[in-house]
């Protein structure tokens, strides 16, 4: 049987990432996600996203969510990117679909088919990132997506990536937390679209600022449950803030937010 250019592909791509991979695989659990993460299809795709230049290596994990995995890669002049790879087993299915069902931007998407979905969430996400950094919110650029990988701006430096508000010490909570609000107002305002998870687990810390993470839940003001997630993502940033000696007024935050 002929050896076709699409598996020595194929091959290539898993050795590179195999080559690349610097996390220590100490337990059963790192070993199925690498397993789920690396199969054969995700592995093509990687090598389409490599052969157009967009990705190099890959470095190492950032983050094992329940969606995803996300790591930091590096293009062939030596830039960082992060790339997510979504799971097409994933076990938030049911979560996912709540999130999409409702949302204008995706009207006759059914919930029955889980690996369609995963791909219609990859898709939102990316949207989602891509109307928001036009619309002035600081989020990770998006850089490329191909199926159910996203390529996006890293965001931290060549030691780390940048860390979640939770765990870091800030010099004026005031200030952070007004421009959060700030880019609440302008992503509904101007890209049309309520976060629906936001929290300090969803913000990042680069230079003293705020960046907006994990984005693929955010639907479109339109849905009937954004006026409710909205409130629910105000009431988050108000009971963090609120540690800091910082209040906020959850009521007229909302009503600044959605006036016409």
């Amino acid at each position: 049987m002929p050896y076709d250019a699409k598996s020595q592909g194929v091959e290539k791509a898993l050795e590179r990432v195999r080559d690349s991979w610097k996390m220590r695989r100490k337990d059963d659990d790192d070993r199925k996600s690498y397993d789920e993460v690396f199969n054969k299809q995700n592995l093509m795709r990687i090598y389409k996203l490599m052969t157009d230049g967009v990705v190099d290596k890959f470095d190492f994990t950032l983050s094992t969510g329940k969606e995803g995995n996300l790591f930091r890669a590096s293009t062939a002049k030596g830039e960082f990117v992060a790339v997510k790879i979504f799971r097409t087993s994933t076990a938030t299915f049911g979560d996912m679909y709540k999130y999409v069902a409702g949302d204008p931007r995706f009207r006759g998407v059914g919930g029955g088919n889980r690996k369609r979905l995963i791909l219609v969430w990859a898709e939102k996400e990316y949207m989602n990132l891509d109307a928001l950094h036009r619309a002035g919110v600081r989020v990770p650029k998006p850089i490329a997506r191909h199926q159910n990988i996203i390529v996006m701006e890293y965001i931290g430096d060549e030691c780390e990536p940048a860390r979640q508000l939770r765990n870091v010490d800030l010099e004026d909570p005031g200030k952070t937390a007004r421009t959060i609000l700030d880019y609440m107002r302008l992503s509904y305002r101007k890209a049309y679209l309520v976060h629906c998870d936001l929290s300090e687990f969803n913000i990042l810390m680069l230079g003293g600022e705020p960046v907006i993470i994990d984005v693929g839940q955010a639907v479109h003001r339109d849905h009937p449950n954004a006026l409710e997630w909205l409130r629910r993502d105000l009431n988050n940033i108000a009971r963090y803030f609120r540690k800091k000696d910082v209040e906020i007024d959850v009521e007229a935050e909302l009503k600044e937010i959605t006036k016409p």
